[in-house]
């Protein structure tokens, strides 16, 4: 099992050579064929264009949006060149509305089996990463893996992975669509965070998981862990830390995306503070 088509989306200038490094990287490793999505976003709100200025305006914007996405389109070209020549790949330049950027982007991540994007939070994250990684997930059901700010290439695999284990459907989307990375992962932990004590699992929390995993040849165990930070996401870390792992599996909004975006949540906590590649499924 090898993931054979990967999509990767530009929107700006930001961290370019290290994303692509790692998708190209990783795409080699996997013998898939790379796609390349370069955007420019005419980020003007529909309702402005019913207003007086509304057609130069329109204009404007739509100028601006075509010269980004002949920018990123121009430098995602120029990484791509500079790649290993058995890298397969191929690059698509795009001007458009945020509405059709999130139609784009679920189009084509629907038909990849991984889509690679940059951490879409933080001081350097590329504008609009939000917008494509929201669009991957919940429109286009693809798995994502994020980038955290600053890796470069090569991604380290074959490595520890750790598996956020909740017994959500989320987290086992995750697993499923994580499997290229499990199998070939030196160890695998499936931590599971304060379990509930009237679960299904509450007698062997994971232990269903790691049995499905090991029947597939996964070198899998399970680590319980208490509470022992104010988020759970703030557990993970210290975790990843002290175990040297290279890749966080875990499922994707398992509250809602309004309610995870003001009050906070696991999956917003890493996509802000997550320090190693990070496989997302919904």
């Amino acid at each position: 099992m090898a993931y054979k088509s990967i999509l990767t989306v530009v929107t700006g200038p930001q961290g370019i050579g290290r994303l692509l490094g790692v998708a190209s990287n990783l795409a080699q490793a996997q013998d898939a064929h790379l796609d390349v999505l370069a955007v420019g976003v005419d980020g003007l709100q529909p309702a402005f264009y019913g207003m007086g200025d509304s057609i130069s305006a329109m204009q404007i914007a739509l100028d601006q949006a075509r010269e980004v996405a002949r920018a990123n389109e121009a430098a995602a070209r120029d990484c791509l060149t500079r790649e290993s020549p058995v890298l397969r790949w191929s690059l698509e330049g795009a001007a458009l509305q945020t509405g059709g950027l999130r139609d784009l982007v679920a189009q084509r991540a629907r038909f990849s089996d991984l889509v690679v994007l940059p951490q879409p939070y933080g001081g350097d994250s590329p504008k609009d990463t939000a917008i494509v990684l929201e669009s991957a997930l919940f429109d286009g059901q693809s798995a994502v893996l994020v980038i955290p700010q600053g890796m470069e290439a090569p991604m380290p695999t074959g490595g520890r992975v750790i598996i956020a284990w909740n017994q959500s459907r989320e987290a086992m989307a995750a697993v499923r669509r994580a499997m290229p990375f499990l199998a070939a992962a030196r160890q695998v932990s499936i931590v599971v965070v304060n379990p509930p004590l009237h679960s299904p699992e509450r007698s062997d929390p994971g232990g269903q998981l790691c049995q499905m995993l090991v029947r597939h040849g996964v070198k899998a165990g399970v680590s319980v862990l208490a509470q022992s930070e104010p988020r759970t996401a703030q557990v993970l870390l210290r975790h990843i830390r002290e175990q040297g792992a290279d890749l966080l599996v875990m499922g994707a909004y398992g509250h809602s995306r309004l309610r995870e975006s003001i009050l906070g949540g696991a999956t917003r906590d890493m996509l802000e503070q997550g320090t190693v590649p990070t496989l997302l499924a919904h």
